[in-house]
């Protein structure tokens, strides 16, 4: 019997924390006075409404272990039915040892476990590794951890117009916790995926290691222009693996996509062929809550009644190095066990 692997839950966290983009304009002006910071600048660029804060000491590792917790609670599952974690995420306790071993001890896992780290396309990666995983018979359940703190990269203090045009992606950043449990099937529920670089656009966005690069600037720098420039050919080597495989992306039912801004899914989607309607918009109310963004997008998709059995949907990631993705699943129904 062929084994596939299938996503049978995923779980959110949001902290209740919120911050509008008015309130991180005024607090941009108090902290950068020498600049001129026009009200309504966030909404015009990035088209952010507010973005979700966690509280001060919640680390990415609490977020993903309640996002687990939740997870394995609607599965009916306990923490010895897991037979692998990844923790899937920019955000980060510890450099060492791997984050997973952290959210393993909140989790009560004791199973193996480590990271997986590819910037924004983290969690789309995880899934990647955990499908090849369930389908050679290593594994057949695996967990899927992600927690994200974006917000506390915000660079407040910026000293001119030049160093904004890199410093004020930052303020867009959210926090939120997300799981996803994969697990052995009969019938394929992850379809097929392909993954691209264009490795020589890493430079336009960077956030060094403060430990290993002492000499380097230690804020996270967006030079958006660079950052687009590096996706382009990404978009379209991901349409023509979609076309290859009889999908056409204007006929899908749903698709989630990295959502760094409000421009960027516009952008994206018109280039992809995609209608607007497949797309659920999360950046504007959430932030850019970088690898988090996917599985929320599939958890606001089950809330509100969009996912369907045998619905085929698409997730599409790009993310700075750059990297793209994409993976087709054929979506069933997730229940308790």
């Amino acid at each position: 019997m062929n084994t596939y692997s299938r996503i049978s839950q995923v779980a959110v966290h949001l902290p209740h924390g919120r911050q509008t983009s008015t309130a991180i304009e005024d607090r941009l002006r108090e902290h950068s006075p020498a600049l001129r910071i026009p009200a309504g600048l966030l909404r015009r660029m990035y088209g952010l409404q507010e973005r979700i804060v966690a509280d001060d000491g919640v680390l990415p590792s609490d977020l993903a272990s309640h996002a687990a917790r939740t997870a394995l609670t609607q599965a009916g599952l306990e923490p010895v039915d897991v037979d692998l974690l990844l923790f899937a995420s920019v955000s980060a306790d510890v450099q060492e040892p791997a984050n997973a071993h952290i959210v393993a001890a909140k989790t009560g896992l004791s199973c193996p476990v480590f990271d997986v780290s590819n910037a924004c396309n983290s969690v789309l990666n995880a899934l990647e590794v955990a499908d090849s995983l369930i389908r050679c018979g290593r594994y057949r359940r695996v967990l899927i951890a992600c927690g994200e703190t974006l917000s506390r990269l915000s660079r407040w203090t910026m000293t001119s117009r030049d160093e904004m045009r890199t410093a004020l992606a930052s303020m867009t950043g959210g926090d939120m916790g997300a799981a996803l449990i994969v697990e052995a099937s009969t019938a394929p529920g992850i379809i097929a995926s392909t993954f691209m670089a264009n490795s020589a656009g890493w430079p336009a966005a960077t956030l060094y290691n403060p430990y290993q690069a002492p000499g380097l600037p230690h804020a996270l720098d967006i030079d958006s222009e660079k950052l687009m420039a590096s996706f382009l050919g990404l978009d379209t080597r991901a349409r023509q693996w979609l076309k290859e495989h009889d999908i056409d992306p204007g006929k899908l039912s749903l698709v989630c996509v990295h959502q760094p801004s409000v421009p960027f899914v516009r952008t994206l989607s018109e280039r992809l062929g995609l209608r607007p309607d497949t797309v659920l918009a999360t950046f504007p109310r959430t932030g850019n809550v970088a690898a988090a963004t996917l599985p929320l997008q599939l958890a606001l998709a089950g809330e509100q009644g969009r996912l369907h059995p045998g619905m085929k949907i698409a997730l599409l990631g790009m993310a700075s190095g750059a990297s793209g993705g994409v993976m087709l699943i054929d979506w069933t129904t997730p229940g308790p066990r």
